[in-house]
């Protein structure tokens, strides 16, 4: 999974102004995310039309902020630029969670 680096949300637009991308939000510190980490492989090879990208929710507090993140691990996804849904709070997320998650967005119309 690509680390996302430093940015604001203006910058993020670029990052996921084609395609379909996911940004996982996490820290190190998290306990919850330490749980969910270890499923990431399997969710990005069972949904290869996502772009996974990791992002340190400390390392982009100003960018988590920006977004309504206030609770990790959380998910947002894009698609062509556009939000599509999100999977955000301060939950414990199983891999069933995550997959449902992305198995209810919908893509906008082309």
């Amino acid at each position: 999974m690509e680390q996302l680096p430093k940015m604001s949300a203006t910058e993020l637009k670029d990052v996921v102004k084609s395609g379909k991308t996911m940004l996982f939000f996490s820290a190190t510190w998290c306990p919850d995310c330490t749980f969910i980490k270890p499923a990431m492989p399997a969710i990005e090879a069972e949904y290869p039309d996502f772009k996974f990208m990791a992002v340190d929710r400390d390392e982009n507090i100003d960018l988590a902020a920006e977004l309504n993140v206030f609770g990790i691990p959380s998910f947002i996804a894009y698609a062509d630029g556009q939000e599509i849904g999100r999977l955000v709070n301060k939950d414990r997320k199983t891999q069933a969670e995550v997959e449902t998650f992305i198995n209810s967005l919908s893509t906008p119309a082309d």
